[in-house]
């Protein structure tokens, strides 16, 4: 009896807790994804400062320091005692590691999706799709890369398999962490609206062999780009 009391007790101790710290984050709410976006993008481009991120964005540190701690388990950002948050190194090999994950992922995610896509999520897929060419025809480069970024996880939604969404939601932060590189100068890989094209009219049409090959070559094709331009172009942006 003495035991069930003390538990009891415990149980009653951690709820109240629990309140207060749901209180607490109600006061300080957590960023947007577009401020994710923008603290992702600074996070590229050398120191990343609370101070003046919390005064761009309208919002206290609190939930700035927080967000900066979920970008250093993405390995965004690299945290030093008395030194700060600073961007975090990236290496061409970081990306072909991440690119040969991607290829079989995304690869077997739009032949799944080209099977089972219903009429809602076609033209929900259709919607991103037009908002990513509006963003490019913009040169709205905070927009394209969350067009594309949407894109895939949509794609990914739409295979219905939940396993193959934890694993390429994993990948996928992986690969944030270099698609403001290629797209900081478009024209490094201006080719990319019309690899997307392919694959979703593939994954459109229902052919699932053609949006299987499309994605996989469109994922290749951007691994062969890293390797090949790789040191030169994704080396000079990480020193601007």
């Amino acid at each position: 009896m003495e035991q069930s009391v003390s538990t009891y007790k415990k149980i009653r101790r951690l709820y109240r807790q629990s309140q207060k710290y749901a209180a607490s984050r109600m006061e300080q709410p957590e960023l947007t994804q577009s401020e994710l976006q923008l603290l992702r993008h600074v996070g590229f481009h050398g120191e990343v400062s609370q101070r003046h991120l919390a005064d761009e964005m309208g919002v206290s540190r609190t939930p700035v320091r927080e967000a900066i701690r979920k970008l250093e388990k993405e390995g965004l950002v690299t945290i030093e005692p008395r030194r700060g948050a600073y961007a975090s190194d990236i290496s061409v090999k970081d990306m072909v590691d991440t690119l040969e994950v991607r290829e079989d992922l995304e690869a077997l995610a739009a032949a799944l999706a080209a099977e089972r896509m219903s009429e809602e999520q076609i033209e929900e897929l259709r919607r991103i799709t037009q908002g990513y060419s509006e963003a490019i025809k913009n040169s709205d480069t905070e927009k394209i890369i969350g067009f594309d970024e949407k894109s895939h996880k949509h794609i990914v939604a739409c295979s219905g398999n939940k396993t193959l969404m934890q694993l390429s939601e994993t990948v996928q932060e992986l690969a944030l962490r270099f698609r403001y590189l290629y797209y900081d100068d478009f024209s490094r890989y201006a080719n990319m609206p019309v690899e997307h094209k392919q694959i979703i009219d593939a994954i459109v049409s229902g052919d699932v062999e053609a949006a299987r090959e499309t994605a996989d070559n469109h994922v290749r094709r951007l691994k062969e780009f890293v390797i090949r331009e790789g040191e030169a172009v994704f080396n000079h942006t990480t020193e601007k």
